[in-house]
């Protein structure tokens, strides 16, 4: 699943209507195991100034990022840290660690060539799965769009509990993206091919 949707669904799931003061917890725990990957996308690209077929070809896939990737993906080590904080009573890191664990059982279904080894350091085992959020060649395109549709869903019932207007303006915001992608991708592009392919004939 892409980022911004793992935070709406976690919201969804994890928010109650009496705790909305819970919404940054839960967001920062759905952004946690993607972390690495950020930090690995602005070294490459801004620092190394590595192009992107390389970054997501190579440099992701090396050793060291991959190491520190399925580390902020494993099950065992965050549900460790839930334990742990739920023991000495550390509510909002455990809310994190939560959100954070619901974000690696969301990746579980939704990846294929890239999949996480979401037992390390236990085991370098991977879940390779049948279908993948993003690559056309495991059903990307369905995915993607069942995807948009869960996020639409869950921000509907997640905006009337949030109080802060910026939150509100990213759940918008983050559907209003999802929207324009899909309406360019499924649209425009089919549209301005058979209007090339028309012209060319």
């Amino acid at each position: 699943m892409n980022t911004p949707s793992h935070a709406i669904a976690n919201l969804a799931i994890l928010i109650a209507p009496t705790q909305p003061q819970a919404t940054i917890a839960i967001v920062v725990g759905a952004v946690l195991p993607d972390l690495p990957m950020f930090l690995m996308y602005f070294w490459a690209k801004i620092i190394r100034r590595q192009p992107e077929t390389r970054i997501w070809t190579e440099i992701y896939f090396s050793p060291f990022w991959q190491n520190i990737t399925h580390g902020f993906h494993s099950l065992p080590l965050i549900l460790m840290g839930i334990v742990v904080a739920h023991h000495f009573g550390f509510g909002q890191i455990e809310m994190i660690l939560l959100s954070a664990l619901l974000h690696c059982l969301g990746d579980l279904p939704v990846h294929h060539d890239d999949a996480h080894r979401h037992f390390y350091p236990f085991s370098n085992y991977r879940f390779i799965s049948p279908i993948s959020y993003w690559d056309v060649k495991h059903h990307g395109k369905i995915v993607s769009l069942i995807e948009k549709l869960l996020v639409l869903i869950a921000s509907i019932y997640i905006f009337p509990l949030q109080q802060s207007l910026i939150s509100k303006g990213l759940i918008i915001a983050v559907n209003l993206i999802y929207m324009a992608l899909f309406l360019y991708f499924r649209v425009f592009k089919r549209f301005h091919a058979s209007n090339s392919v028309t012209f060319k004939q």
